[in-house]
């Protein structure tokens, strides 16, 4: 299985499903003046699903939002995302900051605190301008119109340079149709380990907050949990989902899965494709593995190596980097019957060099993505992951970041 390509670039943007509205303010964070504070509303409520970061700093928003979906047994009326700041490792103030937050959207949109979702997407260490944030929430809130997805989409972008949206259409038992439109944000700081992004789905399926919870998990798993532009994990980490039920139930679950799968991968590839300095993709797949778990650690490991990217933006055909990260991934491998391909030309089999002109690996490996395979002969296990090279741009980009 594939993450699926993403939409093209010049799409336009995808609708809400129906029972959601949605806007964006600029409330001061951003000195640019750049829209800095999103929300999501839910005016007849929704079965709500979330995945946090594993990180032990997680942000303040973070905590506050755990707590809130599990005091709500799973239940949402508004989510709001500020970029610009993270809000994390900000000590009891940061907190407080963020129960501000909640109260405020509570009062703006007319629902109890426990139905609120918060989180926070920026600079690590610094406090909210929280009067600023709580001051823009009323008029957020009566800014939130149906329709399109785009300015929750722009709200919660920080390094980004385009907002990131996808959508898919179902049928619904009762005939009517149902959708799953995603929204993302995420250039840096991508590593699986829970979501590695901050990113809202929504759906007006109708169903109970145990299944949603269930699809997120399944289809977090082949999307956002495969991907890695810099191996750091945020302290923000999220994916929202969210259920209004105004379509009712579907006729296929197994077509709602797909398409909820479908959407997050989506919005998986976006984020890779607009990684910070980005200039050419990596894909590695891997077959034949021993087991999937094998599978999948030397598709990470091969695919986050800082020598393997550093070849795939320099166009360069180095081989021996690929089988070397391979070799230490742990995994189970035997050097005769591994078989390494990129673009399809084989470059390694039978334990040694393949014989190929050196101008057609180069080929290979200067195209938009370079798709690596790995076949290690072993058994049935396989699996993949999506990296991409590592440039000066990122560098000098993320030094200069807080700045």
């Amino acid at each position: 299985m594939t993450i699926a390509s993403p939409a093209p670039a010049a799409i336009v943007a995808p609708p809400l499903p129906r029972g959601f509205t949605a806007a964006c303010v600029s409330s001061g964070i951003k000195a640019s003046g750049a829209p800095d504070l999103a929300m999501l509303r839910c005016p007849n409520g929704a079965v709500a699903a979330a995945m946090f970061t594993t990180n032990r700093f997680a942000a303040a928003p973070v905590l506050a939002s755990r707590r809130n979906l599990r005091d709500s047994r799973g239940h949402c009326s508004a989510l709001v995302v500020n970029s610009g700041c993270a809000n994390a490792a900000t000590g009891p103030e940061g907190a407080a900051d963020a129960e501000a937050m909640i109260d405020a959207v509570a009062a703006a949109c007319d629902c109890t605190p426990a139905a609120v979702l918060v989180n926070s997407t920026g600079i690590i260490g610094k406090r909210l301008p929280i009067d600023r944030v709580t001051g823009a929430m009323p008029a957020l809130a009566n800014a939130c119109a149906e329709g399109a997805c785009e300015p929750f989409a722009r709200g919660i972008m920080t390094t980004d340079t385009r907002p990131k949206m996808s959508t898919r259409t179902v049928a619904g038992s009762g005939g009517a149709e149902i959708r799953v439109t995603g929204m993302a944000k995420g250039a840096g700081m991508i590593h699986p380990n829970m979501a590695t992004t901050i990113a809202a789905v929504t759906t007006d399926a109708e169903v109970t907050p145990a299944e949603l919870d269930g699809m997120l998990r399944h289809a977090v798993e082949r999307s956002f949990h495969r991907i890695s532009i810099d191996g750091d994990t945020s302290t923000n980490d999220s994916v929202f989902c969210l259920a209004s039920g105004a379509a009712g139930p579907a006729k296929d679950r197994a077509a709602l899965q797909k398409a909820l799968d479908e959407v997050l991968g989506d919005l998986a590839r976006m984020v890779v494709q607009d990684g910070e300095g980005f200039t050419r993709g990596l894909e590695v797949h891997v077959r034949g593995a021993a087991n999937d778990a094998d599978a999948l650690l030397i598709a990470r490991t091969v695919a986050t190596s800082t020598l393997v990217r550093c070849a795939v933006t320099g166009g360069d055909p180095n081989w021996g980097r690929i089988v070397a990260a391979a070799g230490r991934s742990g995994a189970k491998i035997d050097p005769e019957l591994l078989i390494v391909k990129a673009g399809g030309v084989t470059l390694f089999q039978q334990g040694a060099p393949a014989a190929v002109e050196k101008t057609v690996a180069e080929r290979a490996f200067s195209q938009d993505s370079v798709v690596i395979e790995l076949d290690l002969g072993l058994g049935g296990g396989r699996d993949f992951f999506l990296s991409s090279g590592l440039t000066e741009d990122y560098v000098r980009l993320n030094a200069d970041y807080s700045t």
